[in-house]
């Protein structure tokens, strides 16, 4: 069976709600909803001003891990200055899930993880996630998005190292010599994938993906560049793997030539790779129908 991902072109708070409400899921319990809070010098970031009603009718807090770069975002310090400027902290409770620590969880198939993963400690914390994802390219995994965002993204700076080095080490300075399997990095992300939906429990995850401000760069990137395309919409499913598929597709059938350049990030990094293994794993389905709610 097709898993179900919803789409408006409504790149609004108000759209954003419609998607949301439109999946049929209440989250419950303290809801965490990760976002990426974006570098400080970048711009393409989810904006506050968009998140803020789906924040707010969740009650939700907005959750980040610091970086395993030594950015403007590795220390909890600098980190909370950059969520404060770029005011996540106006619209809603946020919280550095890794400030004090990580902790283990299990993974429980895959090839490289050795069996763990390395979260921030305060997921604990949480009884439900919003995936809240911009989706753009990464110069590392090709392209970021739902899966990118659940499995770096609650990686605590330790455990981005881990997944980054392929289950080499947890040191981030150590990782940069160990970056050289981008197929291994890429199952290893769909191994942290699969150990975060069973922490957290299938019927306690959702997933939305952002195609707005579509730049070639990550909101990690400092200096990222210009997006090239024009806006799409965003699009919304209970399954991981067809929401990012779904989005991929997008990209690469879409008429808008400044998709080029993305195209041929993805492409040059094997980005498909992650929602490859992802179903492999059987966190969702490659197979999808769109249900627009425009």
């Amino acid at each position: 069976m097709k898993s179900k991902v919803y789409f408006t072109k409504d790149i609004s708070s108000e759209g954003l709600v419609k998607i949301y409400e439109a999946l049929g899921r209440e989250l419950k319990g303290k809801v965490a909803v990760k976002i990426s809070t974006g570098e400080p010098g970048g711009h393409n970031y989810l904006k506050p001003e968009l998140i803020k009603d789906l924040v707010a009718k969740l009650n939700g807090t907005i959750v980040e891990c610091n970086t395993a770069y030594r950015g403007k975002r590795f220390s909890t310090e600098d980190h909370l200055k950059a969520i404060e400027d770029h005011g996540f902290t106006a619209i809603a409770p946020c919280d550095i899930m890794d400030s004090e620590g990580d902790m283990e969880i299990p993974v429980e198939n895959g090839k490289h993880l050795n069996g763990v993963n390395y979260v921030g400690a305060h997921l604990a914390n949480y009884d439900s996630m919003l995936m809240l994802s911009h989706f753009k390219g990464h110069a590392m995994g090709g392209f970021g998005g739902t899966l990118k965002n659940m499995s770096i993204g609650v990686a605590s700076s330790n455990g981005k190292a881990w997944i980054h080095s392929v289950g080499i080490t947890k040191d981030p300075d150590e990782m940069w010599n160990h970056t050289g399997d981008q197929d291994g990095f890429l199952e290893s992300m769909a191994e942290a994938d699969e150990a975060v939906i069973n922490y957290m429990g299938t019927e306690n995850m959702a997933y939305i993906n952002v195609l707005n401000n579509i730049s070639i760069d990550c909101d990690c990137d400092s200096n990222p560049h210009d997006p090239e395309m024009k806006d799409i919409g965003i699009y919304a499913s209970l399954d991981p793997v067809a929401i990012d598929q779904c989005s991929y597709d997008t990209i690469i059938n879409s008429t808008d030539e400044g998709k080029a350049s993305l195209v041929k990030r993805m492409a040059d990094l094997h980005a498909i790779h992650t929602v490859e293994e992802a179903a492999n794993l059987g966190l969702g389905s490659r197979e999808y129908e769109i249900i627009n709610i425009d």
